[in-house]
């Protein structure tokens, strides 16, 4: 275990770590494109300006780490844990995320529009004023999650839980739901559905 490391600035693209454990560590605009990490963990780690950029993350968490205009384009987690993991002003496009736990995660803001985000865990989200436009929610879990502002237009959100907070502030224009979600925002609405 690493606990309070500076990494700051330094060179570590390309590597692979396995089974490694920081806690407090500092990684501020360090190079990191196209680091592989399986079943690591990061506690309360700065990865502000870092480029992360075409790395491959498999089965590590990332809890309440900080991501202050990180690169992570091309980037890609699978199986992993972002609880309580904040990305401000970060390029993520192209991103490749599934099967990964996004409860808590502060993403106010972010460009994700067409990114696939299917079957994600985004329960008590941040998503204020993120463009979420044909993105694919499909069985998404946004219970709870802050959408004031969200573009949701186009989005495919079939299957997604969303509570009715969400369904207020959001913006919707020709996304695809499914009937329960369709009653649900005329509820949420003030409509009387006799």
């Amino acid at each position: 275990m690493e606990t309070g490391e500076d990494y700051r600035d330094c060179d570590l693209h390309g590597q692979e770590w396995d089974q490694r454990h920081f806690t407090d560590c500092d990684f501020s605009d360090a190079d990191l494109r196209g680091l592989v990490t399986t079943g690591c963990t990061f506690t309360n780690c700065d990865f502000s300006r870092a480029d992360l950029g075409e790395s491959r993350h498999r089965t590590s968490a990332f809890r309440s780490c900080k991501f202050d205009r990180a690169t992570l384009m091309f980037s890609e987690f699978v199986g992993c844990s972002l609880i309580g993991s904040t990305f401000l002003d970060c390029r993520l496009r192209p991103w490749t995320i599934r099967d990964t736990d996004l409860t808590l995660v502060a993403l106010a803001g972010a460009a994700l529009r067409k990114t696939t985000l299917t079957g994600l865990r985004l329960r008590e989200a941040n998503l204020t004023d993120a463009d979420l436009r044909d993105t694919d929610l499909r069985d998404a879990d946004l219970t709870d999650a802050r959408l004031r502002g969200t573009q949701l237009d186009n989005a495919d959100l079939r299957g997604a839980r969303i509570t009715a907070d969400g369904l207020v502030h959001a913006t919707f224009r020709g996304a695809r739901v499914d009937l329960d979600t369709a009653i649900a925002f005329a509820v949420a609405h003030g409509l009387r559905i006799d």
